[in-house]
């Protein structure tokens, strides 16, 4: 669910980074929170999670139907979560775990849809400061977390290669698909890794 920043000038897109962060662990938290069993204040929370991320999405002053788009990327998500939790859970308990689930999932997606990424890695790399008395690095975390973003694009052309490879030579590798894709993954990671040995970064 790690989305592309997209610019604008509303409100959230000037608020702090920190302030957004910090405002998504609060709404994670309250909509975690919110109990299962079968009653009116369970209801009305659910549709009061549902208003706030459409609000959220309309304040922002995206492209229209993006909001669609990020809800369209959840569906596998869902079916797993509900598939699963059937087994275990009744219908109502599998339903309202779902909604919380994709509802922070989509505040998530609007935080990275308003905040650039080198703003919330630097918000993020503050609010790890007092951790470092522990031995955690900020600037190494940082560093972890731009790289794995950044990776992410790279994963994507690496399938489109191998697809118009497959297209070119009219083949149909299927699952067989993953190894060309593994192998130039790691490949990958691999020169990603010489590159910061050779400028000192451990």
């Amino acid at each position: 669910m790690i989305s592309l920043y997209r610019p604008g000038r509303s409100l959230l897109h000037r608020a702090p980074a920190g302030a957004k962060l910090l405002g998504l662990v609060i709404l994670g938290l309250a909509v975690s929170f919110i109990p299962r069993d079968r009653t009116a204040l369970t209801v009305v929370l659910l549709a009061a999670a549902a208003l706030l991320v459409v609000a959220g999405y309309a304040s922002a002053r995206l492209a229209p139907g993006i909001l669609l788009r990020q809800l369209w990327t959840t569906r596998w998500i869902v079916v797993v979560m509900v598939v699963t939790q059937l087994i275990f859970l009744t219908p109502w308990d599998a339903a309202v775990s779902t909604v919380r689930v994709v509802a922070i999932l989509l505040l998530a997606a609007l935080l990275t849809l308003t905040t650039r990424s080198e703003d919330l890695l630097d918000a993020l790399q503050t609010a790890l400061r007092p951790l470092t008395r522990f031995g955690v690095d900020p600037r190494r975390v940082g560093l972890t977390l731009s790289l794995t973003i950044a990776m992410l694009p790279v994963i994507a052309s690496i399938a489109e290669r191998v697809r118009e490879a497959q297209q070119a030579r009219g083949a149909r590798l299927g699952v067989r698909a993953i190894v060309p894709m593994l192998v130039l993954s790691l490949r990958h990671a691999d020169d990603v890794a010489d590159a910061l040995t050779a400028r000192g970064v451990e």
